[in-house]
């Protein structure tokens, strides 16, 4: 039996997967989603207009809540934790998405707040 010949082009030592593929999305994130439903109160900043919903996923810099009505991207809003009655001022950062349960509105704080949703977010690792 002949001893095994290297092959044109393999590598020395092991391939590192980590090193040679982009990264995911999740990966790339500045901070760990998690799934958590939550009861929010949304109210449109310059406005009466109030919306009860709740948190479809949360982050230390924002949620994905989704709500009877859409509001467009760039409106400001203040976001209420009904549970813990904190809030926090945050823009729509995208178009929202629609779902059976009503509009999802990706939202992002006006500042990161890890402790808005009084739960613990595991580190991001890059």
């Amino acid at each position: 039996m002949k001893p095994a010949q290297p092959q044109k082009g393999a590598h020395a030592g092991p391939v590192r997967p980590g090193l040679t593929r982009p990264m995911t999305s999740e990966e790339r994130r500045r901070a760990q989603r998690v799934l958590l439903r939550i009861a929010v109160k949304v109210h449109v900043v310059g406005k009466t207009q109030i919306m009860e919903g709740f948190t479809h996923t949360v982050s230390a810099n924002g949620a994905l809540i989704i709500v009877p009505e859409a509001l467009a991207q760039g409106t400001k809003v203040t976001i209420e934790n009904v549970k813990s009655q904190k809030t926090i001022e945050a823009t729509v950062a995208r178009p929202p998405q629609f779902s059976p349960d009503g509009s999802m509105i990706p939202v992002e704080f006006g500042q990161v707040s890890p402790n808005f949703w009084n739960v613990f977010f595991p580190p991001v690792v890059n």
